[in-house]
């Protein structure tokens, strides 16, 4: 899942410091389940910006989209934007539910609240893993569902550096070769022959915009 991790504060009281009517928008989705921007952290956001401008006459407001990434539930987002006047959004939803959001409220000035860090898994309440770059060309069916791209230090595609120490990565002895752990995955599924793959060069998709069809849905999108 996306998770997103809220950004200095200084850095937020900055944006909004010359707006009186400040909407602080949630989403309910990714950044609510990885307690980075739901209806809690909007609520602490709200009343540590409060406590920050108490002597100013800013008015401080927050909602939570059900899904800030979808237009569909953005209904009761311009009803309250209308209701208190709002000539700032700070957004705590991912980059995409931030821009989505950006582009309906064109004539406000919309201000992500986080930054959008990692495709991670949880490990613990409040903590994640990264594991994924969404690199767009996946291969972890062929090293045993481990990503080389995310957790290999150096990001090699086809094989290891000749660098492990103790099954740890020469750059930095706290962090796992995941070579090492793709071998010892594999050899442990009797796929070892999958290391003889040559995988080809890395297209880096996720360096342009892209239009995502997803599978079953090609002839409703692709032929407009």
């Amino acid at each position: 899942m996306i998770k997103v991790k809220r950004k200095p504060f200084d850095e937020i009281t900055s944006v909004v410091e010359k707006y009186n009517n400040i909407l602080i928008v949630g989403c309910g989705g990714c950044a609510s389940v990885c307690f980075g921007g739901g209806l809690n952290e909007v609520k602490w956001l709200k009343k540590d910006l409060e406590n920050f401008f108490s002597t100013s006459n800013k008015k401080f407001s927050f909602y939570v989209v059900e899904r800030a990434c979808n237009e569909k539930f953005f209904t009761g987002l311009e009803n309250i934007v209308a209701e208190q006047s709002a000539d700032c959004i700070i957004c705590m939803s991912c980059s995409a539910g931030t821009q989505l959001i950006a582009q309906r409220f064109s004539k406000i000035p919309v201000y992500p609240a986080v930054n959008t860090v990692a495709i991670a898994f949880d490990v613990d309440v409040g903590l994640f893993k990264e594991v994924c770059r969404a690199c767009g060309n996946c291969i972890i069916g062929y090293t045993g569902g481990i990503c080389p791209v995310t957790r290999c230090s150096k990001s090699l595609f086809n094989g290891p550096c000749g660098g492990m120490i103790n099954g740890h990565c020469e750059i930095d002895p706290n962090t796992p070769c995941a070579w090492y752990e793709i071998y010892e995955r594999l050899k442990e599924q009797n796929r070892l022959e999958e290391l003889e793959r040559i995988i080809p060069f890395i297209e880096w998709k996720n360096q342009i915009p892209q239009i995502i069809v997803q599978y079953g849905y090609e002839d409703k999108y692709e032929k407009k």
